[in-house]
């Protein structure tokens, strides 16, 4: 029968959906065709109703198909948008970037002295720095000597606490420390003011410190330096 056609079609299509959109009938272009069918059908033989309800059954799924890719488009435009704002509109802001660092070697397979800032919220009488693996593994401690309120660098030799090479890859930094008072706190990433917003093969990247970080690296944004 005439519909068999149609169906067939329609199947091949659906099959087809997202390969080559290009040789794609659309909706509107089944429906006209099943008009054309139905009104070129044999008088002495008409068309099954059931396949006819099947056959527009199909062509509504494709329309709401069709309708739910469009939605999610618009919803993935309005997405990237909305996080192209609120990059911009932190220009001016601080950012804390989130506890990791990565180990780079040099030419002859020496690990690089890693350098890194930490904030903290009160002076420090004492404390520790531990830094682990990316199998959470502590590989070095280093000790906090008495330090004043704010921020202030460290240096990680790349050593472990054997005092073997660690491996380059990212390492996450803990620091806690005790306070004058013996209350114990944790330091955290320095802060950083946002210097200017740069968007790069779909990534968002923040300028920090002349460097431009990948906006996922970022832990927190503020209005005032903390």
């Amino acid at each position: 029968m005439a519909i068999d056609t149609v169906n067939n079609s329609l199947q091949t299509a659906l099959q087809n959906t997202g390969v080559n959109p290009d040789a794609i009938l659309g909706k509107d272009d089944f429906m006209k065709l099943l008009l054309t069918e139905l009104e070129h059908q044999d008088p002495t033989d008409p068309m099954d109703s059931d396949k006819i309800l099947q056959q527009t059954s199909q062509l509504a799924a494709l329309e709401t198909q069709q309708k739910t890719n469009e939605a999610l488009q618009m919803m993935t435009e309005s997405f990237k948008q909305s996080k192209n704002f609120a990059a911009v509109s932190a220009i001016g802001k601080y950012a804390r970037l989130e506890n990791k660092i990565t180990l780079k070697q040099d030419t002859e397979g020496k690990p690089l002295p890693l350098n890194f800032e930490l904030n903290f919220a009160e002076d420090a009488k004492e404390g520790t720095i531990e830094i682990y693996d990316e199998k959470n593994n502590l590989v070095k401690v280093m000790d906090i000597a008495e330090t004043s309120k704010g921020k202030h660098a460290f240096t990680w030799n790349g050593l472990t606490d054997a005092g073997e090479p660690a491996k380059p890859g990212s390492y996450t930094v803990y620091a806690n420390y005790y306070n004058p008072d013996g209350v114990k706190l944790s330091a955290d990433f320095g802060a950083y003011k946002i210097e200017s917003v740069k968007f790069e093969d779909a990534k968002t990247y923040l300028k920090l410190n002349g460097n431009f970080i990948p906006f996922e690296k970022v832990q927190e944004i503020f209005t005032n330096e903390g």
